[in-house]
């Protein structure tokens, strides 16, 4: 990343515009399917669509394959491995040295962004002042950054953002605009392992290196615990792995850190080892698993206890199975759900959703866009801005379920063809498409959506197509 308030990991003017969706060779009103090269335009106005693409099972009955397993869970272990130590956006918390220098900490402070050169407005639609944005880049207390200090471990208890800067206060390019948070950059998860690098001047933040990126956290959030404990709790031989979109634990008075938590997809959660037939948080055991959950101890440090996952919620005993249907099924539990930028409302955004169904079948990714595209462990194919339209379209046609299609800012993933026609599953907030007389009817899916590729435009001139960065195989060993 470069040091800006306006991350380099998406575009912001391409997430204004959205994802532009032309039909290339005219949209007919028809509902009964594409005829000559068209594609209907439903009631809802989202082009092409048809109930019954609603459904993974409509997109894995089109494959000739769908449970081959495509990677096997060493290779996909090496690959990790791989990732860990070849991949500059990655950060080994294994490897990281006992001490750490001043220049260190504040060059991760530094990379992370520099002080905002462009108007910001709140959500009230008021302008931020420079005394309100002096006041959040004095509370990163630059100063008060060690020479040399111990490298601190700890562990995110909840769901909790990543920020730009140590403040909640919630910024926008524009006044009216209450979605993209220039200050909001990701989020840890329940179990997540960080290094506490730094602390705001309020005590409020914490400046924390997690395994794919470094920003600020919320303190409360944040348990220390020492390195060995804090990087043996995602090692531990007994687990599960959360293959739903977001279940979670049963409600518990007796433990209200760990009552109703949410357990995001891909998260591989300890099993507690404590006796099956005995009473857990008042509850008899039989109908869940018992899990071993992070929690703030009574001496403010990390500590451990049980906490109940229903059996209906949906977990495995391991990482799924690298699979076309695997693929589709997953990426289709968080269809409708809303996009959020940097993870934003609970949500998560195209990075992110490629992400976590990935990490169901145990493969690891780089955070953003810009580095996923280009991380030198993945099969890739790049095309140059001058590339051909044949040679793109010839990209296009090669396409596998789960190839991951990147253009400036954004990604997408692809499920299949209808009628020769190409499709991709991706989390977006606008959209767009070129109606019979030429111009553009704009659309706000703000969700993760289903949509034909090959229409996806910037514009009336230039199409998605185009605008091809990259298209990455994550089935494929590098």
């Amino acid at each position: 990343m470069t040091g800006t308030v306006y991350p380099t990991r998406r575009t912001p003017a391409l997430h204004a515009l959205g994802l532009a969706l032309l039909l290339a060779a005219g949209a007919a009103t028809a509902l009964d399917g594409p005829k000559s090269g068209t594609l209907p335009i439903p009631p809802s106005g989202v082009i092409g669509m048809q109930d019954a693409y609603f459904s993974p099972e409509f997109w894995v009955a089109r494959q000739q394959a769908p449970d081959a397993v495509l990677m096997t869970a060493d290779a996909i272990a090496a690959r990790n491995a791989r990732l860990l130590r070849e991949d500059d956006s990655m950060h080994d918390l294994a490897a990281m040295p006992a001490m750490l220098s001043r220049a260190q900490v504040a060059g991760w402070i530094d990379d992370l962004a520099s002080p905002p050169s462009k108007p910001l407005w709140d959500e009230a639609g008021k302008p931020v002042t420079k005394a309100t944005l002096d006041a959040i880049l004095g509370n990163r207390a630059m100063d008060a950054i060690a020479a040399l200090q111990p490298a601190r471990f700890g562990m995110a208890l909840q769901r909790t953002d990543l920020r730009t800067f140590p403040a909640a206060l919630r910024v926008f390019s524009r006044a009216g605009e209450t979605d993209i948070d220039r200050f909001q950059e990701s989020a840890l998860f329940p179990g997540d392992a960080v290094v506490i690098a730094h602390a705001s001047a309020d005590g409020q933040w914490l400046f924390v290196v997690s395994e794919r990126y470094a920003a600020w956290a919320k303190a409360d959030a944040i348990a220390e615990g020492d390195r060995n404990t804090v990087l043996g709790y995602g090692q531990r031989a007994r687990y599960r792995i959360i293959t739903g979109a977001k279940p979670r634990t049963v409600f518990t008075r007796e433990q209200p850190q760990l009552s109703e938590l949410q357990l995001d997809m891909g998260l591989r959660v300890p099993l507690a080892d404590v006796p099956p037939d005995k009473s857990v948080n008042g509850q008899h055991p039989y109908a869940s698993w018992i899990i071993d959950l992070p929690l703030r101890g009574d001496d403010g440090k990390l500590a451990f206890a049980p906490a109940l996952l229903p059996r209906i919620a949906e977990s495995s005993a391991d990482h799924l199975p690298l699979t076309r249907a695997n693929l589709l099924r997953q990426a289709f539990k968080f269809l409708g759900e809303r996009y959020g930028w940097g993870h934003a409302y609970n949500g998560r955004d195209c990075s992110g959703f490629v992400s976590e169904v990935y990490r169901s079948m145990g493969v690891q990714l780089p955070r953003n866009t810009s580095d996923q595209s280009v991380s030198p462990v993945f099969a890739r194919t790049h095309l140059a801005q001058d590339a051909t339209r044949e040679a793109r379209m010839a990209a296009v046609a090669a396409l596998d379920v789960g190839d991951l299609i990147y253009i400036p800012g954004h990604v997408m993933m692809f499920i299949g063809e209808v009628d020769g026609q190409p499709w991709v599953i991706h989390d977006t907030n606008g959209g767009s498409y070129l109606q019979e007389d030429g111009s553009l009817r704009e659309m706000r899916l703000n969700s993760v959506s289903v949509t034909p590729l090959l229409p996806l435009r910037f514009g009336k001139d230039h199409d998605y197509v185009d605008r091809i960065t990259n298209i990455v195989r994550v089935t494929k060993p590098q």
